[in-house]
């Protein structure tokens, strides 16, 4: 008995110096090493330049790096999959937006991951109203004579997205149902390449980010008439909004970060701190607003309180105008 209760005292107290020691017992501070933040685009949209730009502020308060790592593919569900995967530690975020955290949970009847169990939201980081951009040759220059035009040409407008169930997509089922048009939908694998595709006379109109087609749009080679929100959206008060002309319509986009399921609470609440601390920056929020998008910064609750509310609002509309993705 005095052998084992004397072996017992000795891993006792190894196992108390191991605790003393960092690194061994409680384990390296967080962060130690890169953190990677997962993107369902492919770079050069706005949801790559708006984490890249949180990111580099990540990386000033952190000491860290921080990757912006491109994932595009099956509208989202790709990057969302290796998230859902990944080791729930901290080093490996999400990007989450509209389409997969919202559009394809309220439409989609089966998907390869669940929001609520596979995911912790930490917040929201930016929202923004897309622009309607059409070609020039089309030849308007409001949301009512391309409403004329496709009355006219049913079935031979042709608008593209980043992909199926992406929101664009959804706002072009939304204007043809609501606008009593019929236009046809081709998916990309991401706005940019919708935009070129535009920009070469393949589309006749996109809806898509503000800054992804700004240099495209001084230079005239494409024409932006309209933005999606339901009212102006104050970055460019000069353009319309859709609902204007056709009214009841509304489709804006919203990106945030969440982490993997069984993330711990300490390292959840040290990255929602550092999110939310970067957002708050005037830096940071100055250079969102050059990007037409909106910095916000929400609790845990907040956020996952917003998605609940967003699958609701799209999956309304998803019956309004008989949308499915099987």
């Amino acid at each position: 008995m005095t052998l084992i209760r004397g072996h017992m005292l000795r891993l006792a107290a190894v196992a108390l110096a191991a605790l003393a020691v960092p690194g061994i017992g409680a384990g390296p501070i967080y962060p130690s090493r890169p953190v990677r933040i997962i993107l369902a685009l492919p770079p050069g949209g706005t949801p790559d330049v708006l984490a890249r730009i949180l990111g580099n502020k990540l990386i000033e308060q952190m000491g860290q790096p921080v990757i912006v790592d491109s994932r595009p593919g099956g509208s989202g569900v790709m990057a969302v999959e290796i998230a859902k995967t990944a080791a729930p530690d901290g080093y490996t975020l999400l990007l989450a937006g509209t389409t997969n955290f919202a559009t394809l949970p309220a439409l989609k009847p089966k998907l390869a991951y669940d929001i609520d169990k596979d995911f912790v939201a930490l917040s929201r980081v930016a929202s923004v109203a897309n622009v309607v951009a059409v070609h020039p040759s089309l030849g308007v220059g409001t949301v009512a004579e391309l409403v004329r035009l496709a009355k006219a040409r049913p079935g031979q407008l042709n608008y593209g997205s980043g992909g199926n169930g992406s929101a664009p997509h959804l706002a072009g089922e939304m204007f043809n149902v609501l606008a009593g048009v019929k236009t046809v939908h081709v998916p990309y694998k991401g706005s940019v390449l919708a935009l070129n595709d535009l920009i070469a006379g393949q589309l006749q109109f996109i809806m898509t980010s503000p800054v992804t087609v700004m240099a495209h749009w001084k230079a005239g080679r494409i024409r932006v008439i309209a933005t999606t929100g339901a009212k102006r959206d104050p970055l460019l008060a000069e353009l319309p909004a859709v609902a204007e002309i056709v009214p009841g319509f509304e489709s804006t986009l919203w990106w945030g970060v969440a982490a993997p399921a069984k993330t711990p609470a300490a390292i959840v609440k040290k990255v929602h701190a550092e999110i939310v601390k970067a957002l708050q920056s005037p830096e940071v929020r100055e250079l969102f607003a050059k990007q037409g998008a909106t910095a916000l910064a929400e609790s845990p609750a907040e956020f996952t309180a917003f998605i609940k509310a967003e699958r609701e609002r799209i999956a309304r509309v998803g019956r309004q105008v008989g949308i499915t993705f099987d």
